[in-house]
This record gives C-alpha cells, structure tokens and sequence, in this order.
C-alpha cells in the first residue's frame, strides 16, 4: 500500500495531504487506513510532533478520545513550542467541555503563535471557551469522594426494600 505520507528531506515534516480539510468528506474506511499510516509513521518517527498532532486529530474524528488525548499529549511532550500541537489540544478540552483546562492550552498556544492567523484562531477559540464558562457549561470537576453520599443512598435504598418486604 503507497503512502501519501512520505517526509520530505529537505523539512523533516511528513503530513497528510487532503483528508483533514473537510472531516465530514473522510470515510470510516479511509479515516481507518489513515490511522493506520499515521500510527506506523509515529513508530518510524518517533520525534514527530507533527505526526503526533495529525494521530490525535484523526483519532477524534475517529471518535477515540482517549487516544485523541494520548497522541496530542505526546506531540505538547515531544515539541512543547509547537502551536498546532498545543492548540489542538486545547480544541480537545473543548470539544471534551474540560473548558479550565482547554483555556489554560489556549492561552499557551496562543503565546506559542507566530503569525497573525494563529493569534485570530487562538483568540476565537478563547473568547468561545470563556463565553462557555460564562454560563456555567463547564464539566464540574470532582475534588470530593463520592464515597459517603454513595454509602447514604445505599442505605436509604435498602432501608426502603426492608420496609416494603415487611408490610
């Protein structure tokens, strides 16, 4: 099978062509072979953050958010100045509605951008995530055990079927 990914010598930079201009034209069978490629040109090129950033891209459209999340991680790892790879990243905690997160990778990426596009892409996305956190769609974060509240329910609950089985 030919790959569309091949690096070329003079940037080091191996990028897919096409499919990632309009998701919504990539088919589950295309998008599929497309990982494939991808994840066996991460394990050729193991310092690609490119690569890495086009993985997790591809595994969200996938609907993988785990590994969406895993391959974003190691591109920011790999190369922590990459713009794209930070705020793709910052996109996932968007799409994800982890919005503290998603705006603390935006203002990074948005430091981490080099021209006048970037700034706008990062500016939007910021004034969405913050305009989402403004009305209160922020996923609540979970800093307390959930264990005596459980633990309450479970015994109200029996509590009840006792009483019924009695009567």
């Amino acid at each position: 099978m030919p790959t569309d990914l091949q690096a070329s010598p003079r940037t080091q930079r191996a990028l897919p062509p096409v499919p990632w201009r309009d998701p919504h034209t990539v088919s589950p069978e295309k998008l599929t072979d497309y990982i494939r490629v991808l994840e066996q040109s991460c394990v050729e090129n193991p310092g690609s953050a490119d690569l890495r950033t086009c993985l997790g891209m591809a595994h969200a459209m996938n609907y993988d958010a785990y590994k969406s999340m895993d391959g974003l991680e190691a591109a920011c790892e790999i190369d922590p100045n990459s713009f794209w790879a930070r705020f793709k990243f910052a996109e996932l905690h968007y799409r994800l509605r982890t919005l503290t997160q998603a705006e603390e990778e935006t203002l990074r990426a948005l430091d981490l951008a080099t021209n006048s596009f970037e700034v706008a892409l990062s500016r939007k996305q910021l004034l969405e995530i913050r305009r989402l956190i403004r009305e209160g769609t922020v996923k609540p974060a979970l800093t307390r055990s959930l264990v005596v509240p459980a633990l309450v329910l479970a015994v109200m609950s029996a509590t009840v079927c006792l009483m019924a089985a009695w009567r």
